[in-house]
C-alpha cells in the first residue's frame, strides 16, 4: 500500500512511515531554509539597530544645540522653547521611522509655535497678556505674514531633501526583514513533499540508510520545490540595487549631519529676520489680534532651566563615523547576497545532504 516509496525489492516501510516521512520533510526543509535566512536577516536586523542608535544620537545632539541656542542668545523666551524644541525633533524622528507625517509639517508647526514667543519676548518684550486666544491669533497670523521670511522654507528643503533617504533606508530594511520571514514560511506542495520523501527517505524504506541523493537530482528536486521562491530572485536584486542607491545618497550631498547641525543656525537667522522687522510685524499683528496689555521694564528671567552648552562634539562625530562605516559595512555584505534566491537551492544541496565525494548515490528510483 505504499503510495512514494514503490520498489520491486521488499521493503520494510508502511504506509504510515511515509506519511511521518512528509512531515519531516516539511520540517527539516523549514529549519534549512530558516538556517539560510538567519546570518542575512541578523545582518538587517543588526543594522537597523545601529542606524537608529546612531541616528538618535545625532538627534540629541543637534536637538542641545538648538536649545543652547535659546538659552544663550535668546534667555527670555528658552524655558518656553524648550517645548516646542522638543516636540520638533520628536517628530523628525518619526518622519524617518516611517510615521504618516511631513518634514513641512513638523517644521512650520515649529514656527507656529515659536512667533507667539518671539514676538511677546523679543519683539515686544513688555507684553504680559498671552492668553490662549492672543497666542492662537499670533500662531495663525504667522502663516500669513511670514515674519522669518524665506529661513523657514529653506529649513524644510533642506531637512526634507536629507532625511527622505534616511526614511527610505528606514522602511526599506524593514520590508526586507518582511520578505525574508514570508519566505521561511513558504508552503510546501503535496507533490513537493512527496518528491523530497522519494529523495531523502525511500532509500531507508530498503535499508540504504547510508545512500544519499545524487546532486543533480537534489537539484532538480529542490528547484522544483522552491520554484514560487526563486521567483523573488529579479526583485530581491532590484531590491539591493535600491539600498545601494539609498545609502549613497544619505552619504553624499544630502548629508544627515550637515542638515541636522544646520537646524540650530536655520533657526537662528529665522529669529533674527523677525525681529529687524519687528516694527512692521508689530503694526499688521496690532490689526489683526488687537493691542495686548503691557508692563513697565523687562521681563524677569527667573527659572530659566539651564541647558548645558552641547559638549558632545566628540560623541555627535563618532556616532556619525559609525553610522557611515556601518553603512559601508552592511551594502557590501547585501550586494554580496544579490543571488539569495537564485541560489537557494543550490545552498540547500549544499554540505550533508547529497553525495560529493563518492561515486555512489541515490537517483530516485536506484543506487547509481
Amino acid at each position: 500500500d505504499l503510495q512514494i516509496c514503490q520498489h520491486r525489492a521488499p521493503t520494510c516501510c508502511t504506509k504510515k512511515m511515509e506519511e511521518s516521512y512528509q512531515a519531516a520533510v516539511r520540517r527539516e526543509r523549514t529549519q534549512s531554509i530558516q538556517a539560510l535566512n538567519f546570518e542575512l536577516k541578523y545582518m538587517i536586523v543588526g543594522h537597523i539597530t545601529a542606524f537608529q542608535e546612531a541616528f538618535e544620537s545625532l538627534l540629541r545632539f543637534a536637538e542641545n544645540r538648538t536649545s543652547s541656542l535659546f538659552e544663550t542668545a535668546y534667555r527670555p523666551m528658552a524655558k518656553e522653547a524648550a517645548e516646542p524644541v522638543k516636540e520638533l525633533f520628536t517628530d523628525i524622528s518619526l518622519y524617518i521611522l516611517g510615521a504618516e507625517t511631513t518634514v513641512e509639517s513638523a517644521v512650520l508647526r515649529f514656527f507656529d509655535s515659536l512667533f507667539p514667543l518671539v514676538y511677546s519676548r523679543l519683539i515686544n518684550p513688555g507684553i504680559t497678556d498671552l492668553s490662549e486666544d492672543y497666542t492662537e491669533c499670533l500662531r495663525l497670523t504667522r502663516q500669513d505674514i511670514n515674519p522669518f521670511g524665506h529661513y523657514s522654507k529653506n529649513m524644510v528643503t533642506e531637512l526634507s531633501k536629507s532625511l527622505w533617504a534616511s526614511r527610505m533606508l528606514s522602511q526599506a530594511l524593514s520590508l526586507g526583514i518582511e520578505v525574508i520571514n514570508t519566505t521561511e514560511h513558504a508552503a510546501f506542495t503535496k507533490e513537493c513533499s512527496r518528491a523530497l520523501v522519494k529523495m531523502q527517505y525511500c532509500p531507508h524504506c530498503q535499508g540504504l540508510t547510508l545512500i544519499r541523493p545524487c546532486v543533480g537530482y537534489c537539484l532538480n528536486v529542490m528547484r522544483g520545490c522552491l520554484a514560487s521562491v526563486s521567483e523573488l530572485d529579479a526583485q530581491w536584486r532590484e531590491y539591493i540595487s535600491t539600498l545601494e542607491y539609498l545609502t549613497n545618497e544619505m552619504a553624499a550631498s544630502h548629508d544627515l549631519e550637515i542638515a541636522l547641525t544646520g537646524i540650530r543656525n536655520s533657526i537662528n537667522e529665522a529669529i533674527l529676520h523677525a525681529q529687524l522687522n519687528g516694527p512692521q510685524l508689530s503694526a499688521t499683528v496690532d490689526k489683526v489680534c488687537g493691542q495686548p496689555k503691557q508692563q513697565e521694564g523687562n521681563l524677569s528671567s527667573d527659572n530659566i532651566m539651564p541647558v548645558k552648552e552641547a559638549t558632545e562634539t566628540q560623541t555627535f562625530v563618532m556616532a556619525y563615523a559609525s553610522l557611515n562605516n556601518k553603512r559601508r559595512e552592511f551594502i557590501n555584505y547585501m550586494k554580496r547576497s544579490r543571488t539569495f534566491y537564485a541560489s537557494i537551492a543550490e545552498r540547500l544541496c549544499d554540505g550533508d545532504l547529497v553525495m560529493r565525494d563518492s561515486s555512489t548515490c541515490w537517483n530516485g528510483e536506484d543506487v547509481v
